[in-house]
């Protein structure tokens, strides 16, 4: 591909160097694709290696948060900022993990209607306030997660999600990047 997946003219590095493209390879094998979030960062390798250090470790380090969990924080986040790219990629993912389409269907319209127990509740009303209201955080909000059987440890989890998810919501408007075409079919 010789223009990255967003409305500016970033084209990738070519010839990638060998690390990245062993790291796309590995994204073929597993996924059947490329996610275009990853072609798009690949005009500056350092830019990528950025980004995808810091998706890797808060979407698959060790946490008190399960990957289902995370994913549906990405989604609640992305519905909020009506992130398309977001929402198509991780709405997927929530439907594979969670083996629910209904579910993965419910966060992207309003989490509120998604059949949730106490602890994912929380959890997604955390993310929206930090999405919506962060300044506004106090010690009653992180206590309502500790009171649902969260540690401080997976409250600093739930906080760097949904901030991960900010911030890449907004790259992902404000370049007009686009989901690939095959999320839209996934798990349904």
């Amino acid at each position: 591909m010789t223009k990255t997946p967003t409305a500016l003219d970033l084209p990738m590095v070519d010839p990638l160097p060998d690390a990245t493209q062993k790291y796309f390879d590995i994204c073929t094998d597993k996924l059947g694709m490329i996610p275009n979030v990853l072609q798009a960062y690949a005009f500056d390798i350092e830019k990528l290696n950025a980004f995808t250090g810091l998706y890797n470790d808060v979407m698959f380090a060790a946490s008190g948060l399960s990957k289902l969990e995370r994913e549906m924080i990405a989604v609640t986040v992305s519905s909020i900022n009506k992130c398309f790219y977001c929402l198509t990629a991780h709405g997927a993912t929530v439907r594979q993990l969670s083996g629910d389409p209904k579910l993965g269907e419910a966060l992207v319209m309003n989490w509120r209607v998604a059949d949730l127990d106490a602890r994912q509740h929380a959890m997604l009303q955390f993310a929206e306030l930090m999405t919506v209201n962060s300044a506004s955080i106090t010690e009653t909000d992180r206590d309502a997660l500790r009171q649902v059987g969260f540690s401080d440890r997976d409250i600093w989890d739930i906080a760097a999600t949904a901030s991960f998810y900010n911030m890449t919501n907004r790259m992902a408007s404000a370049t007009d990047m686009r989901p690939n075409d095959e999320y839209h079919a996934l798990a349904r």
